[in-house]
């Protein structure tokens, strides 16, 4: 009993600072990567995840260009988009509805994407779209690189 209570006082503090010790590094590995820049991932063929809907993004000069490849049969145009690190905006028009879809790069091949704005609101897409996000996987490079 008394050397168990020995070894308690000896090794219990050595064990907990390299327990703290190992979690303060992991949580500073975390949040070094949560911070890095991801933006040069964004080129290739991405794939809303459980859909066939897939689009092409390119970047080429700072320019963020969004491109069909499997539309589902709808048939919508973009605007050059605008990258601010991780997150890109692009205007969409699709059917008379106009809105500002948002994306997050959250791994080189994972990107959220939302309708920051759709107007008008009263068109149903705004209706469903309200509140939702979707998940993106990139599935492919682009040809060129």
């Amino acid at each position: 009993m008394a050397l168990e209570s020995a070894l308690l006082k000896t090794y219990l503090p050595r064990i907990l600072t390299l327990a703290f010790a190992t979690s303060f590094s992991i949580f500073l590995l975390a949040s070094a990567s949560a911070q890095e820049d991801l933006s040069l991932h964004w080129d290739g063929i991405w794939i809303a995840e459980g859909t066939l809907f897939s689009i092409t993004v390119t970047v080429e000069n700072e320019e963020f260009k969004v491109g069909q490849v499997e539309s589902l049969g709808f048939e919508w145009s973009s605007n050059k988009g605008k990258m601010d690190g991780n997150v890109v905006t692009v205007e969409i028009e699709y059917a008379g509805v106009t809105g500002l879809i948002q994306a997050e790069l959250v791994t080189p091949d994972t990107a959220v994407a939302f309708a920051a704005t759709c107007l008008p609101d009263f068109m149903v897409v705004c209706m469903l779209s309200k509140g939702r996000q979707a998940v993106f996987r990139k599935v492919a490079e682009n040809a060129e690189n």
